[in-house]
Parts: structure tokens; C-alpha cells; sequence
């Protein structure tokens, strides 16, 4: 393993010498004389005896990674003497089919030297001209019965299309003079872009129909999708997607057919193929949402009109598949540019209308997942494209020629990012949406906590999931929940009023606050559910979601966003020219930078001022924290420990509501109680905890309370759970709590 260490170390260090001793801006630190700076012939020296073992590494038993990684630094230096017996062991690793480790190796190093190859460059100015016998070579790999194969399939696929318009060039072959060899290769090969775009199509539709439920499944195994089964779907979507993004019109609208037909001309059941199916169609619609709506929308509309006009479907437990799978197809096509669905508006209300209040669970679900994103696309900011040239590639080839632009990095500084901002239309018509289908849910609600209307618990969920759903979508525009401040929480010379990002969105206090409305009905339907009905545990998961999403949400969720800068950053990581440096990154990562950049400044909650409301709500997530329930207790104390995080000083108010729980002399506390309240001390691994916060007034009541919560009556040593828990706390304490030396003189 170390050995692996240094051979991927090594060519990162010569790297980032070379970049100080040539291409790094001049600073105030001593200048390297030109008589210690590496020479032409040392780069090839240490080029060529790394070679040798990077290429026995690449098939090491602990994986390619590590020679990936070298290869990716060696290629930047001295791409001619890498890249060629790389390509040897590849294009044999690509016929065979017998040593499938062989291919993933393979194929993982080429990832890595993927922009080398495409961008050419004097060094190696044939490299573009392997670029596409490359990508049809891969196609095969695109395999049902091989999962890691099919992985690093997608990923090489995705890496090459990223960095290369796919635009047919054949016509320069004969219109412009000033082409050079290796040009006009590139421009005769590039007519067959459309035809791999297609057979890749082919190769997806093959592993959709492998991947079926009853292909995949026994009577009696879950419906869900599997780990595996997700990650296919999201290789197979994000790549799709980065075909999709890159080609040209033309084969775009190729494209387009193919996949409208394949979706409209089979019935796919919603759980697994008919996920993959509708990515596809989403990933289509995202980059031409005009040309595709105009299919999509009208045929889903009338298939799901067709099979509603028998009024007695809507109360069926179990639905048509075909009706099914229409709706979820149209709730995945409408994940698109805002302003293009106002065309449609009247037709997708015509079908939120229908569906919403299905019987069958699996329906109204999607139809809530329909409401969800078209409320997404016209309530957020969002580039609306990430293709590889500013522009696109819509131009005629006597003018612009796309092969130029192979492997080419964005400009930082001209990146003519394309926005979606939420239009007027836009904005009202989220609000027509949630008058028409909020307002309602809201009502029945608050008729049924109020004990004077009946509703089932299935008609309860159902009605949360359609708030929940709201929230989600138009979070965004509904302004922070609103009280007056907690007063003398805290005693300071200083200003500790909330600072305020501005996020590009200006709040219109004239409508109605739906933040304020939810959070208001919600309480009410809590405190009647906790009375009537403690058991309803469905209904209380999806109280405490929402509880969560009215103090915290606003556009993104922490979690979805960690992801993405995760992937972005594996991303960038494999795709880097450290040698040149200076960000130059290919433009669809810059775009995707720009926008998590916008993301995080939404989700910056810290330090927000502790008011009423959060008061309010913290004391019902604690009593959800220490409910009979331990999922419930599980999920409340989640929520309340990232609000304790969020809002300032909070912890004072609420730790005396906690201790209240352990308190030897209340005598009814149960133990589900009392174990739930030694939880809240706790705190999960990256919160706040109770029991150990720096400040006094807090450890004068904590650390007692916890001592003599001993006497309790609910305290019993014979449960195992809460003597670990006790066991946590004192190891918690002695291990974070930093304590100060006082030295005292007489």
C-alpha cells in the first residue's frame, strides 16, 4: 500500500513543482534561479522511469486508483510517451470479454488521462482521433449482469462526452481549406456521433428491460429499489444527461423520438424500470424543454384523461399501470425551466386536480411529486444549461467549428452563466397552486384537529403529504416564520441580531405567508393527534418532516447538498490540469460550482434570532423526543438537535424543559421519557450537546440534574439501554469538555 502511495504521490509532486517553476503567478516568494528549475529532458527522464510501474500498478489487486491518479499527473508532462501504451492495453481490454477486471481498470486509467487524449495539443496531436472508437468500443460494457463494469461504463462515457461537442463536422471536410490532418479526421469521424448516441440508447433500453420488477424480483421480495439498482439509475440518467446537454440539435431531436417512443409505446411499472425510463425522458426535457414538452405533456394529459373518465379508478386501492406510469412521466418531464411550462398551465392543473386525492397511495404520491417540481421550476434560481461552449453549438460549420473546442477549459471570467429567475407568471402561478391546492389540505386539517370534521388516518397522511409537498416546492417564497424575540436570553455589549444573506429572492408580503399558515395548523393537528391518537406514528413522522422544513428550509436540503459537493469535488478531482492550474476547469463544473455557491449561502442558518415560534416548536419537537415511540423519539430528537445548532442561545430556554423530565421529584415521568430527555443531553456526533456546553449557567443546572436524575423513579439499572446511555454522557463529558487549569496564590 505504500508502495501505491508513492507511485501516485510522486508524479503529483513534480507536478506541482512544475506549476511553481512555470506557470504560477510571480509572488513575493523567492523567484527559483534558472539553474535549479527542472529541464525538458528531467521531465521525460522521470516521465519514462515511472512508466514501468505505473502500468504493472494499474492492475493491482487493491485497485486502479492510484495509477489512475499517476497516470493523470504523467500525461499532463508528457502525454505522447503515456497515453500510447496505455491505449495498447485498453482497446485488447475492450474485446474481451472474459476478464472483466481487466476492462475496469483499464477504463478507470483512461478516465483519468481522458483530457490529455481529447485536447491533443503539440505533444500528442493525434489524440482526439481515438476519442470515438474509444466511446463505440465502450458501448458493450453497458451490461445488465456485470453492476461495476456498467459503472465505470458510465463514467467513462460521461468524462469523454464532457469534454466533446457532439456535433457532426463532415460538412467542414469539404467547405473549409484550412483544416490540418488530423482535423480532417476528426471532422469525417464526427459523423458518427449520432449513430453512437443512438446504439448507446439502445444499450440503456436493454438494461431497462433487464432491470424490470418482474424480472428481478420473487412475489414475495420488496418493490423497492435496491443500492445497486440506484446507482445504475443515476449513472444512467447523469450520463444520458451529458449526451444529451453536449450533442447538437439535430441529434438531440434524433434523440428525442427515440426516447418519446420507447417511453409511449411500453407500460413500465413506477418502482424500478419506469424510474430509468423517466430519467431518461427528465434528462431530455431539461436541455430542449420546449421541443419536448410539446410531446410529452399532451400525450401524458390525454392517457391519464382517458383512463379518469371511469370515475370509479380514482377510489381503487390498486391502479392501472398505465395510468401510473403516465403520471409519473409527466411529474419527471416537468422538472424543467419554469417559463416553459406556463404554456401548459391549464392542463397540469386539469391533472393535479384529478389525481391528487387518488385512493391508491402509489398515485397520489406521484401526483404530489408532480405539484412538487412544478412548483420547484418556477419558484428557484437555476442555470438552465451546462453545455461545454458558451452558447451551444447552434452555429453553421463555415463559421464556428466545434472540433476547435475539444477538451477546451471554461473562462472563469466569462462563463455567460444561463439563469432561470422566477418571472411574475411564474410567481403567480405558484401562488394560484397553492391557493387552490394548500388551502384546502389546510382547512380539513384544522376542522379535523379542532374534532369538528371525521377524517381516516390514511385521509390525515394523505393531506400531510400534499403540505409536505408544498412546502418543498415553494419554499423558496414563503418568508421566515415570524414572532417577536425571546428577550434576555443572554446579557451583551455587542449587537446579536440575525445577519441576513440576500439570496435573489425578494419576499411579496402582500400574499398570504404559507410558512406561517402551515406551521400554525400543524401545531394544532400535533397537539389533537397526541391526545386522540398517540399510535398514528405515520402521521407524526410526517408532522415532524414538516416541522423540520418550516424552521430550516428554503430551497435545498443540507443532506442533497453535501452529495452534490461531494460528486462535485470527485468530479473535479479526476478532470483537473494541475500542471497549468489557474481553475481550468471545463465549464459545465465551473457552472455547477457557481450554483452550489448559491446553494450554501441558502442553507446558512446559523445564528438566526431565537423568537416565539422557534420557542413553540422546539417544545413540541421535545415532546415528540421523549414520546412512546422510539422512532418518533429518533427522528424529533434529529430535528431538535440541528435546531439547536441553528438559533441563538436556545439551548438556555430549553435545557430547564429537559431536566424537568429527570427530576427525581416529578413522579410522573415514564421511562420512555426519562430515556428520551437523556438523549437530548446527549446529542448526536456532530451537534450540540446539552451536557457539556461552555457556559456556566448551563453546567450549574446540567450536571447536577444528570446526578440526580439517579433517585428518579423512572431510573432503572436493570435496562441495559439507559446504563449505556449514562455511560455516553459521563464518556461524552470527560472527553470534550475542556477544562482550565486555576492555579491560586495566597
Amino acid at each position: 500500500m505504500k508502495l501505491m502511495k508513492l507511485l501516485q504521490r510522486l508524479p503529483a509532486s513534480v507536478v506541482r513543482r512544475l506549476h511553481r517553476e512555470r506557470y504560477r503567478k510571480p509572488s513575493w516568494l523567492t523567484p527559483i534561479p534558472d539553474t535549479h528549475k527542472l529541464t525538458e529532458e528531467d521531465i521525460t527522464t522521470f516521465v519514462q522511469s515511472m512508466m514501468q510501474p505505473v502500468l504493472l500498478a494499474m492492475f493491482s489487486k487493491t485497485g486502479s486508483l492510484d495509477a489512475a491518479q499517476a497516470l493523470q499527473n504523467l500525461a499532463l508532462m508528457r502525454p505522447e510517451l503515456v497515453i500510447p501504451p496505455v491505449l495498447e492495453k485498453t482497446y485488447p481490454a475492450l474485446e474481451t470479454l472474459t476478464e472483466p477486471h481487466q476492462l475496469t481498470a483499464t477504463l478507470s486509467c483512461m478516465i483519468g488521462v481522458a483530457r490529455s487524449l481529447v485536447s491533443g495539443g503539440q505533444r500528442f496531436p493525434e489524440g482526439p482521433t481515438h476519442m470515438l472508437p474509444l466511446l463505440m468500443r465502450a458501448l458493450p460494457g453497458v451490461d445488465p449482469n456485470d453492476f461495476s463494469k456498467c459503472m465505470i461504463t458510465f463514467q467513462f462515457i460521461a468524462t469523454f462526452v464532457t469534454l466533446v461537442p457532439l456535433v457532426d463536422c463532415s460538412s467542414a471536410f469539404h467547405e473549409r481549406t484550412d483544416l490540418t490532418e488530423v482535423e480532417r479526421e476528426m471532422c469525417s469521424t464526427s459523423a458518427e456521433f449520432e449513430d453512437f448516441v443512438l446504439q448507446f440508447m439502445d444499450r440503456c433500453f436493454a438494461l431497462i428491460d433487464s432491470s424490470t420488477l418482474e424480472q428481478t424480483r420473487e412475489e414475495t421480495e420488496t418493490e423497492k429499489m435496491t443500492h445497486l439498482e440506484s446507482l445504475v439509475e443515476l449513472g444512467l440518467s447523469s450520463t444520458f444527461s451529458t449526451i444529451l446537454t453536449q450533442c447538437s440539435l439535430d441529434i438531440f431531436k434524433v434523440a428525442l423520438e427515440k426516447v418519446f417512443n420507447f417511453a409511449t409505446t411500453n407500460i413500465f411499472e413506477t418502482r424500478v424500470a419506469g424510474r430509468m425510463v423517466a430519467d431518461m425522458c427528465r434528462a431530455a426535457a431539461k436541455c430542449h424543454p420546449a421541443e419536448s414538452l410539446s410531446l410529452f405533456v399532451p400525450h401524458c394529459c390525454n392517457a391519464i384523461n382517458q383512463i379518469a373518465v371511469n370515475e370509479e379508478v380514482l377510489n381503487e386501492e390498486e391502479l392501472d399501470k398505465e395510468f401510473l406510469w403516465n403520471l409519473q412521466l409527466l411529474s419527471e418531464v416537468t422538472r424543467v425551466d419554469g417559463d416553459k411550462l406556463i404554456p401548459y398551465r391549464s392542463d397540469l392543473v386539469q391533472i393535479l386536480q384529478l389525481t391528487l386525492h387518488l385512493k391508491c397511495k402509489q398515485g397520489y404520491i406521484l401526483a404530489c411529486n408532480l405539484l412538487h417540481h412544478i412548483l420547484r421550476s418556477t419558484a428557484l434560481i437555476y442555470p438552465t444549461e451546462y453545455c461545454s461552449v458558451p452558447g451551444g453549438f447552434h452555429q453553421p460549420v463555415c463559421d464556428y467549428l466545434p472540433i476547435k473546442d475539444w477538451g477546451r477549459p471554461g473562462d472563469l471570467w466569462n462563463l455567460d452563466i444561463r439563469w432561470h429567475v422566477p418571472s411574475v407568471e411564474e410567481i403567480s402561478l405558484a401562488f394560484y397552486l397553492l391557493d387552490l391546492l394548500l388551502q384546502p389540505e389546510l382547512q380539513r386539517l384544522q376542522r379535523f384537529s379542532k374534532g369538528e370534521q371525521e377524517m381516516s388516518r390514511d385521509d390525515v397522511l394523505q393531506s400531510l403529504t400534499i403540505v409536505q409537498h408544498c412546502l418543498l416546492g415553494a419554499g423558496s417564497l414563503m418568508p421566515p416564520l415570524k414572532g417577536e424575540p425571546i428577550p434576555d436570553l443572554v446579557h451583551s455589549m455587542v449587537n446579536l441580531n440575525e445577519t441576513t444573506l440576500y439570496t435573489g429572492m425578494d419576499y411579496d408580503e402582500t400574499r398570504e405567508n404559507y410558512r406561517d399558515a402551515i406551521c400554525k395548523v400543524m401545531r394544532q393537528l400535533l397537539h389533537y393527534i397526541l391526545e386522540h391518537s398517540e399510535d398514528d406514528t405515520k402521521s407524526l413522522f410526517s408532522i415532524i418532516k414538516i416541522i423540520s422544513d418550516l424552521l430550516h428550509f428554503k430551497g435545498s436540503h443540507k443532506h442533497e447538498f453535501d452529495s452534490r459537493w461531494k460528486s462535485f469535488n470527485l468530479v473535479k478531482k479526476s478532470m483537473e490540469n494541475r500542471l497549468h492550474g489557474r481553475k481550468q476547469h471545463i465549464r459545465a463544473l465551473l457552472i455547477d460550482r457557481v450554483m452550489l455557491q448559491h446553494e450554501l449561502r441558502k442553507l446558512t442558518v446559523e445564528g438566526c434570532q431565537y423568537r416565539t415560534i422557534h420557542q413553540e416548536l422546539m417544545k413540541d419537537l421535545l415532546r415528540l423526543s421523549t414520546s412512546t415511540y422510539s422512532q418518533i423519539r429518533s427522528r424529533a430528537q434529529s430535528v431538535l438537535f440541528t435546531a439547536l445548532g441553528t438559533y441563538n442561545f436556545c439551548c438556555r430556554d430549553l435545557i430547564p424543559h429537559v431536566l424537568e423530565f429527570l427530576n427525581p421529584d416529578n413522579s410522573r415521568v415514564t421511562q420512555q421519557q426519562f430515556k428520551g430527555a437523556l438523549y437530548c443531553l446527549l446529542g448526536n456526533h456532530n451537534g450540540v450537546c446539552l451536557a457539556n456546553l461552555h457556559d456556566w449557567e448551563c453546567i450549574a443546572l446540567t450536571w447536577p440534574g444528570i446526578v440526580r436524575s439517579g433517585l428518579s423513579s423512572a431510573m432503572s439499572l436493570e435496562k441495559p439501554s439507559i446504563v449505556r446511555l449514562f455511560d455516553d454522557l459521563a464518556d461524552k463529558i470527560h472527553r470534550q469538555y475542556e477544562t482550565i487549569g486555576i492555579d491560586f496564590y495566597m
